[in-house]
């Protein structure tokens, strides 16, 4: 199944689930949820849809990344390898790899179909709290607290 281009994602609480730790996907047409991705230890920080809508990557205070198929809510992959919280999270314009940025001071690349760490990028003195991909998804910007962007290629 694949979401409507105008439905939206966001953290909702749940009354038996920790605060902000489960997303819920709405179709914004007519306000209604149409799914619930779950899996996170802690708050989610950061959600985002692939170009086709069929997924949705989460970043997470628990130091996880996640992917979910937007049609099923399934966790098709749990990023691991930060060691700590990941902040921001994007996959590239082709679909085929998720950037995250952490408070370790690391940027990671991700395959995001079986969620292996493809590249660690180091280098920033501070949490990174950006990431993005240029438009043909060969250049990578990051943004960091310590007052530096750097671009990666």
């Amino acid at each position: 199944m694949r979401l409507p281009a105008d439905s939206v994602c966001s953290n909702k609480e749940q009354p038996d689930v920790k605060l902000e730790t489960v997303i819920q996907l709405w179709d914004a047409r007519n306000g209604k949820c149409v799914g619930t991705l779950t899996g996170h230890e802690d708050e989610v920080l950061d959600v985002c849809f692939d170009f086709t809508g069929q997924f949705v990557a989460t970043a997470s205070a628990d130091g996880t990344a996640r992917v979910y198929s937007a049609g099923t809510q399934k966790c098709i992959a749990k990023l691991e390898g930060h060691e700590g919280e990941i902040s921001k999270i994007c996959f590239n314009p082709q679909g085929s790899r998720i950037l995250t940025g952490s408070s370790d001071k690391t940027a990671r690349l991700w395959n995001p179909h079986t969620g292996q760490c493809l590249q660690a990028l180091e280098g920033h003195t501070d949490e990174i709290f950006s990431c993005a991909f240029n438009y043909e998804g060969n250049t990578i910007i990051t943004g960091s607290k310590d007052n530096t962007c750097r671009i990666w290629r």
